[in-house]
């Protein structure tokens, strides 16, 4: 895997670039953003600054498609990729288009080159069949960073142990280590295999320096707690105290919690049931199921509608929906048979990730990137950013994985999701009508440049290539609306939480950013940024129904995976009709998810909090000026993208 020849723009470029300010979002929340969760340690000690990680992200991508094309024997000129690389640059500098966080904070790293493609990836799923497998797929690309949807179909075999006389696993401090330890105790539970005990000794303790991947270790703990889970899980199936829906969703939840090591979010999980599943439907009843109470939160639950007995579902699942926002539905059928609705595309895909815009077979990995048309000044630089998006999501598709089964599916499909944020923001400015259009005539862009690229490359198109992603801090970056979401309020209070012992914190305090103690967590800090969305509708003033009319307007003029998309609705107001909406729009679309919108739910120290206009301006007249030239970073930079993972990755 090991790349043998580098890309490098000119030096003279990249002095240049340097010496460029970059207009981040929402007056400059969108660089504290980046300082907290993309900035990397150079090699020299020093900080990277803006135009240090898009130079890295540039060169990075052009040194894959470049190794590709030396290892094939096809030609490749430095120079003649020189013009290509800098319009790249610049316009990623500018964020008219961005790579998704991981590849901000990753991309052009060693990690990559030595170990594999992974960690670059959004999406991933992993049919539960076996569940042994999947599980060891699950963990070792949850602790690459990458999202994992799984199904519950494991349909059993597995039998109570031997456990007087277990053997010892000593484990190893690294990613590997951990992930063949939890293969090793749900071997001796699914497949007769002998019992074993471990050894935390080698792992080092909380708070030490990850390398390669970057961050910082979570300490043995995280694992400990895992095997004592995993193992009542099992010793509950099989004194059949749970069914196998419970032991495979237990079990992926479980494993996910472990990841996260820290209450700090940075994996996520979609289950995938029947709505025949009276066990699956009530997952996040705790009433019910008290014990998944600590493990439960950790995916998000979906039914998979691919009958009409599964259709004829829909009035019990709207009143589930209505209850607490789950299950989500995934249309099998749409997914199967259409890329934009409408357009006949056949797919083998099953599964799904976590965040509902990528459909997926079993072991697959899938590449986004994002577009942002509000960034740009014209159709030029849009179409410019359309371009240089298509051929950074294909061209990870080149460098392989380190697992087999996954490079066997990806090389198939290189199913790719180019993506587009501040989708209202822009139908705001230009008008639905219009956007429309541009949407249709843009997707045929996208087509062209995946296909002559893939072509160069000697490669199959990719299956698919467009997809709505939800988005998240690299909207924020650019200061755009997420996705296809509508903002909460036109002006907002948008908070930041990072722990005390990071450097961002204190250089943040010292720099005079409004913070308090968090209420929730000991040793955090909360900052508060007053922020402006450029749209004049917040989510307040849309109903339920028109979110799915544009949701049903995108997969029929975008997506041609699927729209991510969680749509907002009036308990009160609209609660009475999802079961109309779900039956009107669930035969046109293929996934979403939808969440009561509730005054009661608000909390203390909310990540974002809708004010006034007048008590945004007088915060913003009250917020100083941030001199990130000061800031060393250290070992506390990037710690908001990667702390939580544990181990030598």
């Amino acid at each position: 895997m090991k790349v043998k020849e580098r890309f490098e723009l000119d030096s003279g470029f990249k002095k240049d670039l340097r010496q460029q300010k970059p207009e981040f979002g929402f007056d400059g929340f969108g660089e504290v953003i980046y300082y907290r969760t993309y900035s990397r340690k150079k090699a020299d000690g020093s900080q990277e600054r803006w135009a240090d990680t898009v130079i890295r992200v540039v060169e990075g991508i052009l040194s894959i498609r470049k190794n590709h094309y030396k290892e094939q024997g096809l030609t490749w000129s430095d120079e003649a990729w020189q013009p290509f690389a800098r319009r790249m640059a610049k316009s990623c500098f500018s964020m008219h288009w961005l790579p998704p966080g991981r590849g901000l904070w990753i991309m052009g790293t060693e990690y990559i080159y030595e170990r594999g493609s992974a960690a670059l990836y959004n999406c991933g799923a992993v049919d539960a069949s076996d569940l042994v497998l999947s599980a060891d797929w699950a963990m070792d690309m949850l602790m690459s960073g990458v999202g994992v949807g799984f199904n519950t179909v494991w349909r059993g075999g597995a039998s109570m142990p031997d456990k007087s006389d277990p053997k010892l696993y000593v484990i190893e401090d690294s990613k590997e280590g951990w992930v063949k330890s939890v293969r090793l105790m749900l071997e001796s539970y699914c497949s007769g295999a002998p019992f074993y005990r471990y050894d935390y000794s080698k792992i080092r303790p909380a708070g030490s320096p990850i390398h390669g991947f970057g961050g910082t270790a979570s300490g043995p703990e995280p694992l400990k707690e895992l095997h004592g889970r995993l193992e009542k899980i099992m010793d509950s199936y099989c004194m059949g105290k749970i069914d196998t829906t419970r032991c495979v969703a237990d079990v992926f939840n479980a494993i996910g919690v472990c990841v996260v090591a820290g209450n700090v979010r940075r994996s996520a999980e979609i289950a995938l049931g029947s709505p025949h599943d009276e066990t699956f439907l009530h997952l996040k009843d705790y009433s019910r199921f008290p014990d998944r109470e600590e493990i439960g939160w950790m995916s998000n639950n979906s039914v998979v509608l691919q009958s009409r007995e599964d259709f004829d579902k829909l009035p019990e699942i709207a009143k589930l929906i209505r209850k607490n926002g789950e299950p989500g539905i995934l249309n099998l059928k749409n997914v199967q048979k259409y890329g934009r609705f409408g357009k006949e595309i056949e797919d083998r895909a099953w599964l799904t990730n976590p965040c509902g815009e990528i459909a997926l077979e079993s072991y697959e990995l899938c590449n986004l990137a994002e577009i942002f048309p509000t960034r740009c000044k014209n159709s030029a630089q849009f179409e410019e950013a359309v371009e240089f998006a298509a051929f950074y999501a294909i061209t990870v598709s080149l460098l392989p994985t380190h697992r087999s089964e996954t490079n066997a599916v990806v090389a198939r499909n290189r199913r790719t999701g180019v993506s587009i944020s501040g989708i209202t923001d822009w139908a705001d400015k230009i008008g639905i009508t219009k956007m429309t259009r541009v949407l249709r005539d843009t997707y045929a862009l996208v087509r062209k440049v995946n296909e002559r690229l893939a072509r160069e490359a000697g490669i199959p198109a990719s299956l698919k290539v467009t997809a709505i992603k939800p988005s998240g801090t690299i909207s924020l970056l650019a200061g755009v609306s997420p996705g296809m979401h509508f903002p909460v309020s036109r002006y907002a209070i948008r908070r930041l939480r990072a722990g005390n012992s990071q450097k961002i914190t204190r250089f943040l305090i010292a720099a005079g950013v409004p913070h308090t103690a968090d209420a929730y967590s000991e040793n955090t800090t909360v900052f508060e940024f007053p922020i402006k969305y450029e749209n004049s509708r917040s989510i307040d003033s849309v109903s339920a129904w028109e979110q799915f009319a544009l949701l049903a307007m995108l997969q029929r003029e975008w997506s041609d995976n699927m729209v991510s998309c969680t749509i907002s609705f009036d308990e009160k107001r609209e609660g009475a009709q999802i079961e109309q909406m779900l039956a009107m729009f669930a035969p046109v679309i293929k996934s979403a998810s939808m969440l009561p919108r509730t005054k009661e739910a608000l909390y203390e120290q909310m990540p974002i909090e809708p004010v006034s206009k007048e008590e945004y301006e007088k915060r913003v007249k009250r917020m100083p000026r941030i001199e990130w030239s000061k800031f060393g970073g250290g070992d506390g930079a990037g710690e908001g993208f990667c702390s939580i993972l544990a181990c030598n990755i």
